[in-house]
């Protein structure tokens, strides 16, 4: 079969080669990929700055699909579902965070598209308890972004909760950005999206949306309006979905005193010039957030059966598998908001 591969470290050294179609067995479930979307960790490995642990490895973890096979141990999944999958593949399933069902701290995790084969391919492994089977009402194209809704589940409603009337400003109008303030709208949150100029497309779509407000942060008073919408507090929650210092420093500033300030976009470097004083004498609940787990899944699978989360508005490209590196330089180029790698047309 077909799959976009990473053959060796370094800038690019990627290519769509032909692989082994893969087989099932014990507790695997075989999916027939229809759609992956692009991850921003994704172009870190394509342009080197991710170094995946095993390669050559196929990428691609955000997809859809359905099931063509099953192993002998499966018995919640059937062949023809339409599924999605979370993307830990094994886990140690001994630790703290394993009995706990806190796979994303397991130490010894591995995760499709990264350690083992993912799914910018025709076909793609998982296994039955990371294989959600999906509703009616949620489209193969709108399951593919499961996985980083998920990730904005799990920072909106696991490491923090959203009451209603909250105030919250969120940094970065990107995937992540536009889907974290979704959630925060649709558990009643007030929100305020900032971007920069280059942002344009993003901004505007997410007014349409519905988000409350939108800044541009270059040419607008992000610190005179956070402060008009809060009565002078600064907000309740700040995201920062951006991985920008800058802009984490200007958010520790607008956070509420005793706020809680929640990071979930990844730094470039690994030590960095943090306002560490804004955190003490504000009393900031400064919060890590490390991608999603099992019941992050149900809370973003919930969302989108209920129709929470406008998906089709921000899927503004798909590709087919084999015109994968024109995806890719699409979303480098920051011309798209959501692009998709389309494996194959379904017959369901």
């Amino acid at each position: 079969m077909k799959a976009v591969t990473k053959l060796k470290a370094g800038y690019d050294n990627m290519a769509l080669i032909d692989v082994d179609e893969p087989t099932v067995n014990d507790d695997k479930v075989k999916i027939k990929v229809a759609y992956t979307g692009i991850c921003g960790s994704d172009i870190h490995t394509f342009k080197g700055q991710y170094n995946v642990r095993s390669s050559p490895v196929v990428l691609g973890h955000e997809f859809s699909g359905v099931v063509v096979e099953i192993g002998e141990s499966v018995t919640k999944v059937q062949v023809g579902d339409r599924v999605t999958s979370e993307t830990t593949f094994t886990t140690c399933g001994e630790c703290i965070y394993c009995i706990e069902k806190d796979y994303n701290l397991c130490a010894l995790r591995t995760g499709i598209g990264t350690q083992v084969d993912g799914s910018m391919a025709e076909y793609v492994i998982a296994r039955e308890e990371s294989v959600h089977v999906l509703t009616e009402n949620i489209s193969l194209e709108a399951a593919a972004l499961t996985e980083p809704l998920a990730c904005c589940a799990h920072a909106a409603l696991e490491k923090t909760s959203i009451q209603p009337g909250d105030k919250v400003l969120v940094f970065g109008p990107g995937p992540i950005g536009l889907l974290l303030s979704q959630v925060v709208k649709a558990k009643g949150g007030i929100v305020i999206l900032a971007g920069i100029t280059k942002d344009k497309k993003r901004l505007e779509l997410a007014q349409n949306i519905g988000i409350d407000k939108t800044i541009d942060i270059l040419t607008q008073d992000l610190k005179g309006i956070v402060e008009a919408y809060t009565d002078g507090y600064g907000a309740d929650k700040v995201f920062d979905c951006s991985g920008t210092i800058p802009a984490v420093n200007q958010g520790l500033q607008l956070t509420k005193k005793k706020g809680v300030f929640v990071q979930v976009g990844l730094f470039p470097e690994k030590m960095n010039k943090m306002d560490q004083e804004a955190i003490i004498q504000r009393e900031i609940h400064y919060i890590g957030c490390r991608s999603q787990k099992p019941s992050s899944w149900k809370l973003a699978l919930d969302l989108l059966d209920n129709e929470k989360i406008n998906i089709d508005k921000m899927i503004t490209k798909v590709v087919p598998l084999d015109e994968w590196r024109s995806g890719f330089e699409t979303v480098m180029a920051g011309d798209e908001i959501k692009v998709l790698i389309q494996s194959g047309e379904m017959s369901v």
